[in-house]
């Protein structure tokens, strides 16, 4: 392992000097100091220890001495720096920075990391700083900041040696952040890694598993869990939760067969899991529910009484009782239980609803209007309009009642008020009170219970962590924060504690300051949960786990600590359990898009501090999600807000300084020189690299165009927070506990402002260095040899002078409010002469033009636009394939949520396969019932013309849902030109510039296709079907024809602008690239971004330049075709390149291999423009050198290369498990090889799944004097004006 490169023997000999200096009047610090001083021995131990060592290097037993070690070399530096008042090498930050992260100590990590941030300009380089800065990001659920620093690290590097863990970590990430594809992609490449990472196989696999069924791909999960079941020594606890999963999935997923046969599977699933982990309360729920829902009243209830005996109570299972007892007309008994839940949880939507519907149907109805008031606050509310229906109409019936009617009623219950100061029975709470209190006692006595799952302290290659949640037998002896505000016996607690202060050990001294802390909590009033549960008979949706709820819970309160060589006991909360929380019981939402932890935000200050689990992940953007923060040996539950929230501008991160040293911390703090090309920050918390915008030039820049602006990084604000579990992040630490005086400081901690923004120059196209484009081949390889790597991923086709790519900030200055609805370019065309005028091509490729509109088209090129109608494509291939996405019919310029109770981003759209027969019998069906709805809308108008009120009732339906469904058949492939030939053939009509095929066009030059971009596709509509907001793939320009009869509407937003875009789309949990989303105007008029809005009517060509986001929905029924173009510019090479490293960092495909198309163009055209000349040069030049360094370390390492040539219309390769391009050397299975498959790896994925290679072989496709003749034949043509002349 390589350390980031500081030099210890610097810092040494700069110790000597220092002491020198100060050997006069210093003696008492000279003595203290000259015991700081390292040895060779020492050293040259500490030059192997980064980041890259976390959670490797054992700080316990034996690796005591080097955890002694690391405390004793952070001392030195620290002493270093301050004796030179902070002017030392930015390195010396950097190794300060991986030293605290080994020791766990993260806000000196963080200060450490964003000083060397702050100096390095190139910081970017260094893997190792990333890795460690986005583990500390980890820590503080800062996942925004830690996506973004894990993916910049895989992206430097992508043989980066804890690759694996990234993956790992980034899934996870995704996974809370609802982006279940990029999770899925990143847990599978964490799956075929063979190093060492935090979780075993099994644990990714049930994770995998887990997306499949929170997506509700039932089927797909089913096969999965059972995959996993058939695995060789299962640890038990697995087992359990695979088998619980199964058992919910049968209970309320949509499996074939009928209920009685799912309920009968679900049962046996259950026991099975409960015979594998007999302690489990979720299971013991989940039976219960699938008891009840069969009418097995008894034993339903004696599943929840042991679900509540074996883990901690939770809402969901009083709710859950309630149920029961209302079907047995047990009104009190049900009351109680509904009571114990909305107790246990204030914001428990379904349990105030099932409360409210007791009351009202014992002839209450002021107190059934009170619990469906509660239910409408609760965030987790589904039916919010349907409960305020009912509202009103209780309401009403109050209002036509006598006159103290009510009053002199006897009333069956008592009032919510009164019930909710009611004693709780004493049989509800006395039988796990008095477990609880024997759990403790005997865990206080068997410290060295059995690990969970076999957890010990054995480094992390060596040991399997859990994948369940919290088990039972750990929170039997934690008591439930919502419990405990109804009892007494913690605050007793607390006061014998606290007259015993002095005499405690230290476990229960950790028990103190818990309970200390977790007092404060309380008389804050911050006890609010957010878990829902709807349950009954009518509406048994899945409860999302209670377990997590307990797991929260449990962590914020009692965990021992752990001190000496002991193994974990069983009672400590284990990095498994945290994960777990993440995969199983989250994972008991059984379909629901759950795994998410949201907190009501207050008008004050204040916070909840006890987040729990929500099963309704619709509602987490209105939150903040939650997760755990680490995932090395032990785990930390971080019982706080996500450091950042909905809006990323107001990241948060606890004022984190090297407190125990005030001048460390003054010379850290300190503002930093503005230094070009550092973007420096002003505050210590400001610490994430540099946001890159591009200038506004686009022909001045290199292929990426970035420019560095300081970050908004995470800004620290009043939070709350406490650091109540073992670190999540920590590889063998003990517990890392803040307590009540560290949570005041946190909270009174100021905000720092904002960083300073400094521009970068905008880097030139052609790097600083002696490789020149304009020399030999052969010189070039030479040059490059000597030049070696150059710290750079060997991939890259960008300059090594560029930073990782960034989305480009929003342009400044501002425009002002009357620009943001700009006119959009239109062009009327009344001849063919028109259309052929060289002007045209000219204005439409002009980047100052997002769009522009070609009016009247056909009618002056005389296009048969018949020939792609509805009846015309029936008669010519009725079977051929249709992809139909089923979508909510909404106003073009809006986006509800399907109960349209309010505006999102997230534009639902499934996927489904039809033929173009039956989507043509669909469209023509629709247009007939339209047609009657609307002669009955003229009829009901008529008929009521004067009743205003009804006009406007139906609008506002019309606008808020419920919504129609619509079907929308898209990407009709039209490429096969036997099928297709009358219409393919009508297009070569079109101007060279927009035709499919011309010289001109870059991805002509492909020489393979790409169904719907260098190939025609249709689109058949109905009114509303909805394009997403999108850039073309590979930023290329498209064309689109509108054939009629009815029009399209077109939203178009600059290209310079999908950096806000994307922002958006984080914000509200969206992937950019890959989600569907339709943007609110609202936000984008709010952000200043300018917005094309138009109609495209019959015969009219939409272009769409380079870059262009745009979003399309029909207005009336008619089809469209479109295909993509690559003008021959730079601008246009220019954005390709920017999104196919872009879509490399984001672990996106690129659609387009540019790689294989520059040289493809190298051979075809003749390039007369200067700067695409150079930039297609530079990529060749970046390519040939990378085949040569991979060539010549293949033949040291005595791997034999097989020739493979390529053969006509053969496509470009990419890999098959990260999906990047893969160019001339291909590494295929051996297997696939015998099998000629040809399944293709990357180097970097074939190293993965086999270190020395032997299980691949290597195909050569060309040779490499091949591409030294191309890339010398390559040479800057005339242009047409010098030629002239």
């Amino acid at each position: 392992m390589k350390s980031c490169g500081v030099s210890l023997a610097t810092a040494t000999t700069a110790f000597g000097d220092e002491k020198k200096k100060m050997a006069a009047g210093k003696a008492s610090g000279e003595s203290k100091e000259g015991s700081l001083s390292l040895t060779a021995e020492e050293r040259e131990a500490l030059g192997g220890l980064d980041s890259r060592l976390f959670g490797l290097v054992k700080l316990r037993e034996d690796g005591a001495r080097t955890k002694t070690l690391l405390g004793k070399a952070v001392r030195c530096y620290e002493s270093l720096i301050l004796k030179a008042e902070g002017k030392v090498e930015s390195d010396f930050f950097c190794q300060l920075g991986h030293f605290n992260l080994l020791l766990e100590d993260y806000p000196k990590a963080l200060s450490a990391y964003q000083r060397y941030y702050s100096l390095q300009s190139d910081y970017w380089k260094n893997a190792a700083f990333l890795y460690g800065l986005g583990l500390v990001y980890f820590y503080y659920n800062a996942f925004h900041w830690a996506i973004k620093a894990f993916q910049e690290v895989l992206y430097v590097d992508p043989s980066f040696c804890r690759a694996k863990e990234i993956h790992l970590r980034l899934g996870l990430m995704f996974k809370v952040n609802t982006d279940y594809e990029s999770s899925l992609k990143h847990f599978q490449l964490a799956l075929i890694d063979c190093n060492p990472c935090t979780l075993s196989s099994v644990e990714i696999q049930f994770h995998i598993a887990h997306l499949y069924e929170i997506q509700r791909k039932y089927h797909s999960a089913k096969e999965a869990y059972e995959q996993l079941l058939q695995t060789e020594n299962l640890p038990a606890q697995v087992k359990a939760t695979v088998l619980q999963q199964l058992g919910w999935m049968h209970h309320n997923g949509d499996l074939l067969g009928d209920k009685v046969t799912k309920e009968t599977y679900a049962i046996q699933y259950l026991q099975k899991s409960l015979e594998a982990d007999p302690n489990s309360g979720q299971s013991w729920y989940f039976l219960g529910r699938c008891y009840s829902s069969i009418g097995k009243v008894q034993d339903a209830f004696i599943s929840y009484r042991q679900s509540i005996d074996k883990s901690e109570a939770s809402a969901d299972t009083w709710c859950s009782i309630g149920v029961l007892y209302q079907q047995q007309n047990q009104p009190m008994d049900a009351l109680q239980a509904y009571i114990c839940a909305v107790q246990l949880d204030h914001g428990h939507a379904a349990a105030w609803v099932d409360l409210g519907t007791l009351y009202e149907s014992c002839s209450q109805p002021q107190d059934a209007i009170k619990c469906y008031l509660n239910a409408t606050r609760s965030k987790n509310c589904s039916n919010t309009s349907t409960l305020a229906g009912r509202i009103k109409f209780l309401q009403a019936q109050l209002c036509n009642l006598p006159q103290g009617s009510l009053q002199n009623k006897n009333k069956l219950l008592p009032s919510i008020e009164e019930a909710w100061s009611l004693p709780i029975p004493a049989e509800l709470t006395s039988r796990q009170g008095a477990m609880n209190t024997a759990q403790q006692a005997y865990k206080a006595h068997h410290p060295t219970t059995e690990p969970v799952l076999g957890l010990s302290q054995t480094s992390i290659a060596q040991q399997s962590l859990p994948v369940h949640m919290i088990t039972s037998g750990q929170v039997d002896g934690l008591s439930s924060p919502a419990k405990r505000k109804r009892t007494s016996s913690p605050t007793k607690h607390l006061e014998q504690l606290h007259a015993n202060k002095d005499n405690l050990n230290p476990a229960q001294k950790l028990m103190l300051e818990q309970l200390e802390s977790q007092f404060v909590f309380m008389q804050q009033g911050l006890q609010k949960g957010q878990s829902s549960h709807l349950s009954g008979p009518k509406d048994e949706q899945s409860p999302f786990s209670t377990g997590s709820a307990q797991y929260l819970q449990a962590a914020s309160t009692g965990i021992q600590k752990q001190t000496g060589l002991r193994t974990m006991p069983s009672n400590s909360v284990t990095q498994g359990d945290a994960l777990n929380h993440l995969s199983s019981h989250i994972a008991t939402s059984g379909g629901q898009q759950g795994i998410a932890f949201t907190k009501e935000s207050k008008s004050s200050g204040n916070r909840s501090l006890e987040p729990e689990a929500s099963r309704h992940a619709a509602d987490t953007h209105n939150g903040c999600t939650i997760i755990v923060k680490g995932l090395s040996n032990h785990v930390q539950q971080l019982m706080a807000e996500h450091v950042c929230n909905s809006n990323h501008e107001d990241c948060t991160l606890p004022n984190l300084l090297m407190s125990d040293n005030p001048q460390i911390s003054a010379l850290l703090t300190e503002k930093t020189s503005d230094r070009v090309g550092t973007g420096a920050c002003d505050k210590v918390n400001n610490i994430h690299p540099a946001i890159y915008t591009k200038t506004n030039n686009s022909f001045a820049s290199s292929p990426s165009s970035v420019i560095s602006t300081a970050p908004p990084s995470p800004k620290p604000t009043e939070q709350t927070t406490t650091h109540s579990v073992t670190s999540l992040n920590s590889p063998h630490s003990g517990l890392h506990t803040i307590t009540r005086e560290g949570l005041e400081n946190l909270q009174n901690s100021k905000k720092p402002d904002l960083p300073l923004i400094n521009h970068k120059p905008g880097p030139r196209i052609i790097p600083s260095m002696s490789v020149s484009i304009y020399s030999s081949s052969t010189e070039v390889l030479k040059a490059c040899r000597n030049l070696g790597k150059n710290g750079l991923s060997s991939s890259c086709i960008l300059l090594d002078k560029c930073p990782p790519p960034r989305p480009p900030t929003s342009p400044q200055p501002p425009l002002p409010k009357d620009k943001l609805n700009p006119p959009t370019p239109s062009i009327y065309l009344e001849n063919k002469r028109d259309a052929f005028f060289p002007p045209l091509h000219q204005f439409c490729t002009n980047p100052k033009n997002p769009v522009t509109v070609i009016r009247g088209l056909a009618g002056a090129l005389k296009l048969d636009l018949g020939l792609f109608s509805t009846k015309t494509l029936v008669e010519a291939n009725n079977e051929h394939a249709v992809e139909v996405r089923t979508q909510l019919l909404q106003p073009a310029d809006e986006n509800w949520d399907p109960t349209g109770t309010k505006k999102i981003w997230r534009c639902e759209s499934n996927r489904s396969h039809t033929t173009i027969a039956k989507y043509a019998q669909y469209q023509a069906s629709s247009f007939q019932e339209s047609l009657r709805e609307e002669n009955e809308k003229r009829m009901h108008h008529k008929e009521y013309s004067d009743n205003e009120s009804t006009s406007s009732d139906f609008s506002g339906k019309r606008r808020k849902g419920p919504f129609k469904t619509i079907k929308f058949g898209t990407n009709i492939d039209l490429s096969d030109d036997k099928k297709w030939k009358l219409q393919l053939h009508e297009l070569t009509k079109l101007p060279a510039f927009v035709r499919v095929v011309s010289a001109g066009n870059l991805l002509s030059h492909l020489g393979h296709t790409i169904l719907g971009m260098n190939t025609v596709q249709l689109y058949m509509k109905v009114p509303g079907s909805r394009t997403p907001g999108h850039q073309e793939n590979n930023n290329f320009c498209s064309v689109n024809i509108n054939i009629g009869p009815g029009d399209c509407e077109w939203f178009v937003v600059p290209e310079d602008y999908w950096g806000v875009l994307n922002d958006f789309c984080e914000k509200n949990n969206l992937n950019f690239l890959m989600s569907s989303w339709w943007p609110n105007l609202e936000d984008l008029y709010e952000a200043n971004v300018p917005v094309y809005r138009f109609i495209q009517r019959p015969g009219d060509l939409v272009w769409i330049n380079a870059g262009t986001v745009h979003w399309v929905q029909a207005i009336g029924w008619c089809n469209n075709i479109a295909w993509n173009v690559g003008p021959l510019t730079a601008c246009q090479y220019k954005l390709a390149v920017e999104r196919y490293e872009w879509n490399k960092l984001q672990s996106v495909k690129s659609v387009v291999p540019m790689v294989h198309l520059s040289w493809n163009v190298a051979r075809n055209v003749k390039v007369s423009d200067p700067k695409l000349f150079e930039m297609i040069k530079y990529c060749l030049l970046k390519v040939l050198n990378q085949c040569q360094t991979l060539r010549e370390a293949l033949i040291t390492a005595g791997k034999e290369i097989m020739w493979h040539g390529r053969t006509n219309g053969e496509p470009a390769h990419y890999c098959s498990i990260c999906e990047v391009e893969v160019f001339d050397l291909l590494f295929v299975t051996n297997e696939s090889n015998s099998q000629k498959t040809y399944i293709v790896h990357c180097q970097d994925c074939a190293r993965k799944t086999s270190g020395n290679l032997d299980n691949f072989v290597v195909l050569e496709q060309y040779k490499m004097e091949d591409l030294m003749r191309v890339y010398d034949q390559f040479t800057l043509a005339p242009s047409l004006s010098s030629s002239s002349s």
